[in-house]
């Protein structure tokens, strides 16, 4: 039994804590978990054409998100190549149709005739790397519904200011009541 994918504690923190584990236990956790260096890897010799390009937008992307994390660079290559084979196998559609000519051999004369008509195997392929792509960017909050349930904090150009404000020490309230 599979059951529900478990949310990161980043994000359980940033949600308010739901099923009531507690603030004080989930930031524990969130301390203990292991974390990746900062920044992913250079993109891979091989990528090219629209998997570079893809890889360029995704890791500057993933860098405003404070989400580029090095281990996490195979798993960005991989949303690359998905994307650039669904795109190829969206062109071959394109210009062969998503439909093409199942052909058999016929026994009385033996040769290849046509015998009706079966889905395009690029049809497959492109359906199949679409997956892998959404599940891609799901984990990393790129897509709509993702980013809903993915709650980062923007720091704001005056939060130095905000910050030495707060931190300075507090003025006690002068009591206006005499006690008689």
């Amino acid at each position: 039994m599979r059951g529900r994918k478990p949310k990161p504690t980043e994000l359980q923190l940033a949600e308010g804590d739901p099923r009531k584990h507690g603030v004080h236990r989930l930031e524990k956790k969130l301390e203990a978990e292991t974390r990746g260096s900062r920044g992913l890897p250079r993109c891979p010799a091989h990528l090219q054409g629209l998997a570079r390009k893809a890889w360029k937008m995704w890791s500057e992307e993933l860098e405003r998100m404070n989400l580029d994390s090095r281990p996490d660079g195979p798993m960005l290559e991989g949303a690359c190549i998905a994307y650039e084979t669904a795109i190829e196998c969206y062109e071959t559609i394109k210009k062969q149709g998503r439909m093409i000519a199942r052909r058999i051999l016929d026994p009385q004369t033996n040769t290849l005739v046509v015998g009706g008509l079966k889905p395009h195997p690029a049809v497959a392929q492109m359906n199949a790397s679409w997956m892998v792509l959404r599940a891609f960017c799901s984990e990393f909050g790129l897509s709509p519904v993702s980013r809903t349930r993915l709650a980062v904090d923007k720091p704001a150009d005056g939060d130095d200011e905000l910050a030495a404000i707060l931190s300075q020490p507090r003025e006690r309230k002068r009591s206006t009541e005499t006690i008689n």
